[in-house]
């Protein structure tokens, strides 16, 4: 089961300054547990018996809202700090310092009315929300910010902020501490995708390692008649249309599925990275591309060529919009449109990015190791509609972890080929090709349909520390 957070928990925090009016702070809350309640996301806030209306003002109330976040600060995902009037800066800071938290935070204000500029009516969050942001970079602690300078608690624009909140706080908490499985050796020919673990650790990320040779050693074990086995190959059958492989086939295959499907569990593995040739072809005669495609259908995404680095960027990816990742080449040229390329891989999307998924062979490594040894790999298109690309890289020339992310189109232009293949438009393609290029990344690209760019260049630079460009 995928370890992507589905509902969202909030630390919630009101600010407010006595010589304000204090009954705003009742306002916000009661708008705040209405708004919070219909989106599905969790609160956890003070109540008007711990301290006046349940707002921050003072270093009590500040230590009284921190022992509340400290005792729930497994289930936090991210603080929102609401500012119904000017709010009282150094409380509302010490309050996120004596927590403990290390979660990404949301700072709204309120605006103002023309019509209520009076003294028993104005709000003032205007001015106090820079004097907060201004503490909270004292106190080294990084914040989010709204839309709009100044937004209604209960209008569509911080509604929005705040889904896009959500997301960031999911890739923030996925990424840390995630866990990947590393299956087989790097292929010799693919110095690219090579890697700092120890650059990882620096992240809290784990890899795990697993020899193909005890994989072989498990499956031999497996009987063709065993219950896991017909369960995955259910799974499989499922997946895309099968028709066209033979049935030893596919039970080789479910019998692989098993095995590493049971090593993910025994080791809490978050997302793997197989060497899906050639010993797979040469040892058990199949690839393992089907079943790479159903783990990135469940949102535990696998990575072609143990790309290790891939697979944590399809991870990034679908934490934050709950959608399935997949791993392809920057492929291809697209006619004379240097705004267009092609993204393909054997055979390794999620079959419900694509149209009319087919297990099929992996035509071009058939070409060394036999057609017939390649069965498992998906064919399909990917569907048109919105994309995101995304790629981590460890650099030890630098001793850092970075990034680019970016938007674009899957279009359905006409592409005759074989294999999961899409054809997509990003805006000044060239720009962001030439910049692959001369910061060294790798040819591999992680992308699926959603419009999160910002998302992700939000939470890896200012929550995770790594520096990542943002193509536009």
């Amino acid at each position: 089961m995928s370890r992507i957070p589905q509902q969202l928990t909030m630390g919630v925090i009101i600010g407010n300054r006595g010589f304000f009016p204090s009954y705003l702070v009742a306002e916000a809350r009661e708008q705040a547990v209405v708004l919070f309640d219909r989106l599905g996301i969790k609160t956890i806030m003070l109540n008007d018996t711990q301290t006046e209306l349940g707002g921050v003002e003072t270093r009590q109330d500040a230590k009284v809202c921190a022992e509340l976040f400290r005792q729930h600060r497994d289930e936090i995902h991210g603080v929102v700090v609401l500012l119904p009037n000017f709010g009282d800066e150094k409380a509302i800071a010490e309050t996120l310092r004596i927590s403990g938290l290390n979660v990404p935070v949301l700072v709204q204000a309120q605006e103002d009315n023309l019509n209520k500029m009076g003294l028993a009516t104005r709000r003032d969050s205007f001015c106090g929300k820079i004097s907060l942001c201004n503490n909270l970079r004292q106190y080294g602690i990084p914040f989010t910010l709204t839309t709009q300078h100044v937004c209604a608690l209960s209008g569509e624009v911080f509604e929005k902020d705040l889904k896009r909140f959500e997301q960031i706080c999911r890739v923030v908490s996925s990424m840390r501490g995630v866990r990947v499985g590393a299956i087989g050796a790097r292929p010799a020919g693919f110095n690219t995708v090579r890697y700092s673990e120890k650059l990882l650790e620096r992240l809290g990320i784990a890899v795990e390692t697993l020899d193909l040779s005890e994989i072989f050693t498990r499956i031999k074990q497996l009987r063709d008649d065993d219950i896991r086995v017909d369960e995955k190959h259910r799974i499989l059958l499922a997946n895309a249309d099968t028709s066209g492989i033979p049935a030893d086939k596919l039970v080789t295959m479910a019998k692989l599925f098993v095995v590493i499907s049971e090593w993910v569990v025994a080791n809490d593995i978050d997302t793997t990275a197989i060497q899906c040739w050639t010993s797979l072809q040469e040892n058990l005669g199949i690839n393992v591309c089907s079943i790479m495609s159903v783990m990135s259908g469940q949102l535990m995404p696998s990575a072609c060529e143990v790309d290790v680095m891939g697979a944590l960027s399809m991870f990034a990816l679908a934490s934050s919009n709950l959608s399935p990742a997949s791993i392809a080449d920057w492929n291809n040229n697209f006619g004379d449109d240097r705004n267009k390329c092609v993204l393909f891989h054997c055979g390794n999307f999620a079959a419900s990015s694509l149209e009319n998924p087919h297990m099929g062979t992996a035509d071009i490594i058939g070409t060394t190791v036999g057609k017939e040894n390649t069965c498992g790999a998906v064919h399909g298109r990917m569907k048109s509609g919105d994309l995101t690309y995304f790629r981590l890289s460890t650099d030890d020339l630098t001793g850092e972890i970075k990034a680019y992310v970016g938007e674009g189109q899957s279009v359905d232009d006409p592409l005759d080929t074989v294999g999961c293949r899409a054809v997509i438009q990003v805006p000044h393609l060239e720009n962001l090709l030439s910049w692959i290029c001369q910061n060294g990344f790798e040819h591999h690209v992680a992308m699926n349909h959603s419009a999160s760019a910002a998302v992700l260049q939000e939470a890896f630079n200012r929550y995770l520390g790594v520096n990542t460009y943002l193509h536009q």
